[in-house]
């Protein structure tokens, strides 16, 4: 009788323990580093509650919803053998994942801001708005072509490594041409496209591809698409600073 209650606390359990060593470092500093009482703390231990609940009920609802849905629609599309329908597909997942990340919104408007008031742009809402949208739907076009083209490493099984190698050779390269004012905006841009329904979906697409491909690995061959997600939006980020930028 005990099991059903166990497994559904479960969750709980398991967000509480990621969430314990975070609380432990600010209690830390709070009270024995500064030395200073934790301001409105009914309200923080509140905002901390609501944080395990949607920890929990997040990391279960990628274990019973997206993991397999993703799993799933890559063997759909294996068995219904239509590799343009396929690479559609992962294309558009990664553009409509990105373009509406609240991390890269943020760091898009920002962008505009300080470019604005560095004189790069024009200090009028809507060149500022201009640029933060140029510079959202390049980083979603960027994580559009980079799913299609981890697609395409599972398909022909090009090596993982020597791609990787290749893009950052590249970015190498490019970070000697870009503006320099685009350098770091475009370096951050590569963390803040892995959002939190994008990983989990492309994660589980690239090991449904090689579960269902004969003489693909899930382990070897199955991860490795998020990789591309980080590495092309630093790319084209450059390219766009390289084109709107003086």
């Amino acid at each position: 009788m005990l099991r059903p209650w166990m497994e559904m606390f479960r969750p709980l359990a398991e967000a509480l323990r990621d969430l314990l060593p975070i609380v432990v470092v600010i209690l830390f500093f709070q009270l024995l580093v500064l030395g200073q009482p934790i301001p409105n703390w009914p309200r923080m231990l509140y905002g901390l509650l609501l944080v395990l609940v949607g920890l929990a009920l997040f990391v279960r609802g990628l274990e019973i919803g997206l993991f397999p849905l993703g799993e799933s629609m890559a063997h759909g599309f294996v068995r219904k053998g239509s590799a343009p329908w396929l690479l559609l597909f992962a294309f558009l997942l990664g553009f409509a994942t990105t373009v509406a990340e609240p991390a890269l919104i943020a760091i898009a408007k920002k962008a505009a801001q300080v470019a604005a008031g560095e004189g790069l742009i024009e200090h009028t809402g809507e060149a500022m708005d201009a640029y933060a949208l140029g510079l959202r739907l390049t980083v979603a076009l960027s994580v559009g072509v980079a799913i299609l083209l981890g697609v395409l490493r599972i398909l022909f099984n090009w090596p993982l490594h020597w791609c990787i190698i290749a893009g950052y050779a590249l970015v190498v390269v490019m970070t000697w041409f870009a503006p320099r004012s685009i350098i770091g905006i475009a370096y951050d841009s590569g963390g803040v496209t892995t959002s939190t329904i994008t990983v989990p979906m492309v994660t589980a697409l690239g090991v449904g591809l090689a579960s269902s491909i004969r003489g693909r690995n899930p382990v070897m061959d199955g991860f490795g698409l998020i990789a591309f997600a980080s590495l092309l939006p630093m790319i084209f980020v450059m390219l766009y600073g390289m084109w709107v930028l003086p």
